[in-house]
Formats: C-alpha cells, structure tokens, sequence
C-alpha cells in the first residue's frame, strides 16, 4: 500500500519524489506525506478529487500543518485481512530474489565453553539468515571455528594436569563442560604461572604438528565431544548449519595469498604486515597497519580470515553476497582485512557484509549467573529455561509438555531480549522481566499468540468461521498494524536490523490483546463475529511468521 500510494502521489501531484511516513499517533492517519505548508491545502484538495480504484482505499486525507495526513479506508482494512488470510506469502518480498547468500555466524570454537556473545551472534545471524530468506534469497549458514591455537592448548594442558577431567564417560555434554573446566584451569595457569605457559607453549607446537600421540588422542576426543555438545545446542536454539569452515583448515590457504601478494604487503621487523592506513580516505573509517604473519611465520588471524574468505567464494563461485556476524570489537580488523581481500581480489568488492554487535551485560552489572558462576552461553539459557519450569509447574499438562514449553520460552525470553534493539548496541539482560508473560518480552509474544489461538479453538466449537467482510465502518487499531507487516520486513532487510520486526510484534500484541480485552470475539448473537474471527486469525498468522523471522517458537498454548 505504502508504494501504491507513492506511486499516485507522483502521478496527481506531479513530483518525483514522495517521503510517506507512518504518524507517531495513529490518530493522525496511516500515512503522512511532507509538503510545504503554503501549498498543502491545494495538494490535499487535489488528491481529494482524484478518482480512481486507489481513492475508494483511502477514506479521507487531511492537512496539519505541512503533513498531508491519509486516512484508509474501512474497505481497504477489511481487504487487508482478507489478504492477510488468502495470500500464504504474505510478508514476503522479493528484494533478494535468486540471490545466493551465505551467512557466516556463530563462531564458538572447540575446546572452550560456548560463551554469551557466541550466543549473540547465534540469535543474530540465524535472525538475518531467515530475513533474506523471505526477501528470496537462497540462503547458506556458516559457522567458522577455531580447531588450532592456544586456547587448545590451555585446555589440553589442563586436561593432562587433571586426568578426572580426561573421563569419557557420561553425555558428550558433560564431557564438553569437564573439557571447558580444564580451559579454564589453563587459561588461568598461562597467565600467572611462567612455567605452565612455556609448556603450554610446547603443547601448542605438538598440536599444529601432530607430533605427540598422546596429544592427538586427547586433541581427536575433545574436538567431537565438543562439537557434539554445541550441535545440542544449535538443535534447542533453532539453527542448522550447511557449512563448517575450521581455521587449521584455511590458514594455509591465507599463507600463500599473502605470500604471493607482495606488492601489497610488507616485511617489517621479520613480520609481513599490510600498511593499510596508506589507502585511507576522507570521510571514511581509518584504517591502519596489521600483522598478518609472525616472525615466527605463522599466520595470524588476519591471514585466515583471507583465506576464510577465498576458500567461501571458491565453494560457491556464484555467490553474490558473504554476510559475516561478529562482535563489535571486530568492527576495525576486519575493515584492515576487508580492504586487502579488495585489493587482491577486486571482484569481491560489494559482496561482502560485516554486522557487528555489542555485549550483554546483566542488569545487575555482574557477570555472574544466579548461581554465582561465570555466566558461559549454555549456562545463560539453562538459567533462564529453570525459572520458566518454575512459572509453569504448576500447570495441568504431562511432563514432556512442561520441558517442551520451558525450552521454547526461555529460548524466545533471551532472543527476544537480544533482538528488539539495533544490532550494534549492548544490552541489559534481565532474568525476570524477560520471562514475563506481561509487558515487552519473547514470552509475552508467545503468549499473545497462544491467547488467540485459544479464541480460535472456542470459534470452531461454536461453528463460527471467519469472514472477513464485513458492514461495520469501525476500524480498529489492530487493523491499523497488521498490513504492515511487508512493510516492516522490507526495511528490516534492507538494514540487516531485525529489531524492526520485534518492536512490530510487540506494538501488534499489545493491540490484539486490547482488542480482546474490549470485545467479545466469539459470540453468536453478534453479526461481526465471524470478522471478528477473521481478524484473529489475521494476527496470528502475522504473529507466526513474525516470530519465525526472529528464530522464536509459536507454542500453541501457554
């Protein structure tokens, strides 16, 4: 609508361009249009007498000021919802059509625990995966990890330090915490024990080279119980990856690219680094120098992500867009490396995509769980899922059903709590308030939708089906939201930005839930029953594909 609109604005009024908005106050009208004030009236009263299928959709159009205010019809709303419930494509757009994309996220690597911000860029990714993937793209989810390097070696010098940890017995899960317990215990050691970081420093050189067999036993054990251990978790968080890329895997490919590259890097103090602040532009981040192999000639991470980057390309050579989804502190080495792959390889130049994210902090200010411990991802989201068992223990429904909704809340609770701001910003997570059923949280979503679900059930025992046509010249508010929803998910992918869909969800839940609150939806002796029906199952299959766009569960009853 929002175009079609566009589109007749240019035609009546002549003009090229036409900024429409949405007022803050929906009392203001659906959409409002900039002009300036001395010729608003004019305009307004042109527009007024235009004809045409397009006027019939508009109820009326006012001036305030220098906006020109259009209010839809009753008829336009009531077509809204019955397109809402004929068309299963709803939403979609086609800004990607018959792109190849692939999405780079997650990120742990093996041998140390899944921690908070690998469970960020988790929510983040597979968020931005489905948002291209309903704008049509064919969509490639990748996970890169570190397999080599000295946080292998931390965690197999305190596996060898304590051999209860060493134990392969119990669930790869438990396996995996022990082996995480031992990463820490090294890790520690490295720090403030010169002797223990020279011998980690030795356990490093065995594991790049294999030349330890007692070593490689332990090295082949911890990386599958490890990566077992995450698949579980990428099963409970809803994602599935098509690619794995391992660093020891493409390190050598980054090797031989800077190699070969020597006009554009440079030896320095028996270091190869790119002196990139040389290519350095106004008006654009600043870029500077960065060591992309040691005098030790080892590559460092720069390198492979060069290499990262070539061997994604040479899997699908028709790829048209590489998104990759870090942290925020990455944002500057990845600007050094994005500009050497550039300089190497100009035919990459806008297909590649950095999204960048802050940290989670707890409301508190402690990094610590409710438990006192050091809050790891796997942690993060068992704590949340326990205190959803506890709000729900209580409920008439079997064992299973009480596990199942617990993991698919306490899931939305911290998705949610990622996702309904900008990407780039830290956020405050709250144990309580995301596991509200009230109030701008995942579970409040989810519950929303569950309600309406219910009032649907209780129409088809009635034998009341939906209509959406309907006599009344009332408009309601949720009306007023729903045909939005395109619109919505057309700005989320164009700024890789999923919040815009969260913030939607939240103004449409709080809409329905009003709207159920001041009516009766299923009522016999009501004529506008059967709309009224129309119009909850309008916002639940918004509220589903919604919330499948942010990688939450619609459960069907809470």
């Amino acid at each position: 609508m929002q175009n079609k609109i566009k589109n007749w604005i240019k035609e009546i009024l002549d003009i090229k361009d036409v900024v429409l908005m949405h007022p803050k106050d929906i009392k203001n009208g659906d959409y409002a249009f900039v002009v300036s004030p001395e010729n608003a009236e004019k305009d307004a009263e042109t527009l007024r007498q235009a004809q045409g299928d397009l006027r019939e959709q508009i109820g009326k159009i006012e001036v305030a000021g220098r906006f020109i205010n259009f209010y839809l019809s009753p008829k336009f709303f009531h077509g809204s919802v019955e397109e809402i419930l004929n068309n299963k494509n709803f939403g979609k757009n086609n800004l990607y059509l018959g792109k190849k994309i692939m999405v780079e996220y997650t990120d742990p690597n093996p041998f140390k625990p899944f921690h908070i911000g690998h469970l960020m860029t988790n929510t983040i990714g597979e968020s931005v995966a489905r948002i291209l993937e309903v704008s049509g793209a064919e969509v490639f989810r990748a996970n890169y990890q570190g397999d080599v390097g000295l946080h292998v070696a931390r965690a197999i010098y305190g596996l060898l330090k304590n051999e209860n940890l060493q134990e392969q017995v119990g669930s790869h899960d438990v396996q995996a915490s022990n082996i995480g317990n031992a990463y820490v215990f090294g890790a520690g050691a490295y720090e403030d024990n010169p002797e223990a970081k020279k011998e980690i420093d030795e356990i490093n050189k065995k594991i790049y080279h294999r030349s330890d067999d007692k070593i490689n036993s332990i090295y082949d054990w911890g990386f599958k119980v490890t990566m077992e251990a995450f698949e579980d978790f990428y099963k409970l968080l809803g994602t599935k990856f098509d690619y794995y890329f391992l660093e020891s895997k493409v390190a050598d490919f980054g090797l031989e690219i800077v190699k070969e590259n020597k006009k554009i890097f440079q030896e320095s103090e028996g270091a190869i680094v790119f002196k990139a602040e040389e290519y350095n532009k106004e008006n654009q981040p600043k870029l500077h120098t960065r060591v992309f192999i040691t005098s030790q000639d080892l590559p460092t991470y720069e390198t492979k992500e060069l290499g990262l980057t070539v061997e994604k390309f040479k899997i699908k050579p028709d790829m048209n867009l590489s998104v990759v989804v870090t942290a925020n502190e990455q944002l500057d080495y990845m600007r050094v490396v994005t500009k050497a792959i550039y300089l190497i390889y100009p035919e990459y130049t806008d297909k590649m995509k950095h999204i960048t994210h802050g940290m989670m902090r707890f409301a508190t200010g402690k990094m610590g769980s409710r438990k006192g411990n050091i809050v790891t991802g796997e942690l993060l989201i068992n704590d949340t899922i326990a205190l959803v068992s506890e709000k729900v223990k209580d409920r008439d429904w079997d064992e299973d059903f009480k596990k199942k909704i617990s993991q698919q809340v306490g899931v939305s609770a911290i998705k949610y709590s990622i996702l309904k701001q900008s990407t780039v910003g830290d956020i405050a997570y709250d144990f309580e308030t995301s596991i509200s059923f009230e109030g701008d949280s995942g579970p409040y979503l989810q519950y929303s939708y569950a309600r309406a679900r219910s009032v649907l059930e209780r129409a088809t025992k009635e034998n009341i089906l939906p209509d959406p046509h309907s006599d009344s010249t009332e408009i309601f508010e949720i009306e007023k939201l729903l045909y939005r929803f395109p619109e919505v998910v057309e700005r989320g992918v164009r700024e890789y930005e999923p919040h815009y869909i969260a913030n939607y969800l939240i103004e449409i839940a709080r809409s329905f839930n009003s709207f159920y609150g001041n009516n009766v939806i299923v009522n016999k002796e009501d004529k506008n029953s059967g709309y009224f029906v129309a119009l909850t199952f309008a916002f639940t299959f918004v509220m589903k594909k919604g919330l499948h766009l942010l990688g939450i569960e619609s459960p069907e009853k809470m």
